[in-house]
């Protein structure tokens, strides 16, 4: 039977480290996926108000096959600078797409949400230091959830979002995870019943006691339109070509779709980065579309779909209250 993987997070995929920088105070940061050996990667922009970086290089039909990091960061447009940083830091350790024998080009593909008005000033002061810090702070093992990273001053609906993760431990020993950074339009309570739209997703008891709490929503909370934006990455030690992660990133945003509602709106730029750093076969299957591995990606694609909506869940569970948004373990029961 899958499982969590031993942290349950993006961090459980081999060859994936996790870092945050965290400015409370600008109640913004920058969350980077750091991959040292380089991954195949893809990406999916579902949403009508993106801000991305490097998206246009990952398409199947374009040279450059593996990036180095991935970077979600706060501060809309302005957070793009940040990076600046962890491609100077990649480029400093020599991790890069190799130009001769001394120089590299380090790949990092990246996106932003809308943070901006949340802290002591409209615009955080985002630049190439928060990614530099972000890399200094990378591991492999637990990641912190909730207002940290590209999550510090994240909402999710009229409450407070933040960064959550999760993953899941195939029965071909495939892993699949997911980071996802959660500042949408749309909300994760169904309003009408209190309870969350993807509850029944849990694995292991990972929500615990608050995902069988029924809410309150605030009647005087409303979520901005502007001010928004789902981005994470989903990652897996399978090995996959191009297509193949672009397709496992399509797949994933249906997990979005699915535990947040309304999504994809003219008013979000939510993106879904996929990256394989390619430790593990795909199991084949026998029959006609055996030699195209396509059960196998189905099984992955619709994994990462879950890992989403489940990382969601926990962002908006491992927050906590920033004024004015109430974070979900603060809201009155029915």
């Amino acid at each position: 039977m899958p499982a969590t993987g031993k942290y349950n997070a993006l961090t459980d995929v081999a060859g994936v480290t996790v870092g945050h920088y965290t400015n409370p105070k600008a109640a913004s940061g920058v969350t980077v996926v750091v991959c040292r050996d380089g991954a195949v990667a893809g990406v999916d922009v579902r949403g009508s108000a993106p801000g991305t970086r490097e998206t246009d290089l990952l398409a199947p039909a374009n040279l450059v096959d593996r990036v180095q990091a991935v970077v979600l960061s706060g501060g809309s447009v302005y957070g793009l600078a940040a990076s600046d940083g962890v491609v100077r830091w990649l480029s400093e350790k020599g991790i890069g797409f190799p130009l001769d024998e001394t120089h590299v080009a380090p790949i990092v593909p990246a996106a932003v949400l809308f943070d901006l008005g949340r802290g002591e000033t409209y615009i955080p002061p985002v630049d190439a230091a928060w990614g530099r810090a972000a890399c200094e702070a990378a591991g492999d093992a637990k990641i912190s959830l909730g207002n940290v990273g590209a999550g510090t001053g994240a909402v999710s609906g009229p409450i407070k979002g933040g960064v959550g993760s999760a993953s899941c431990v195939l029965d071909s020993g495939i892993t699949v995870a997911a980071l996802i950074a959660v500042n949408s339009l749309g909300s994760v309570i169904n309003t009408e019943t209190g309870a969350l739209w993807e509850a029944g997703l849990e694995m292991e008891n990972e929500f615990g006691s608050l995902g069988k709490r029924k809410v309150r929503v605030p009647s005087d909370g409303e979520a901005v339109p502007v001010g928004n934006t789902t981005i994470g990455v989903v990652a897996t030690d399978a090995i996959l070509g191009k297509a193949q992660a672009q397709k496992v990133a399509q797949m994933a945003q249906d997990g979005v779709a699915r535990c947040v509602r309304p999504s994809h709106t003219m008013f979000d730029g939510d993106a879904i980065f996929c990256v394989a750093t390619g430790r593990k076969k795909l199991v084949e299957m026998q029959g006609f579309f055996a030699s195209s591995e396509a059960q196998a990606i189905n099984e992955i694609g619709q994994t990462a779909a879950d890992c989403v909506s489940r990382a969601i869940i926990r962002g908006v569970f491992h927050a906590e209250t920033l004024h004015p948004f109430k974070a979900f373990r603060d809201l009155e029961t029915f």
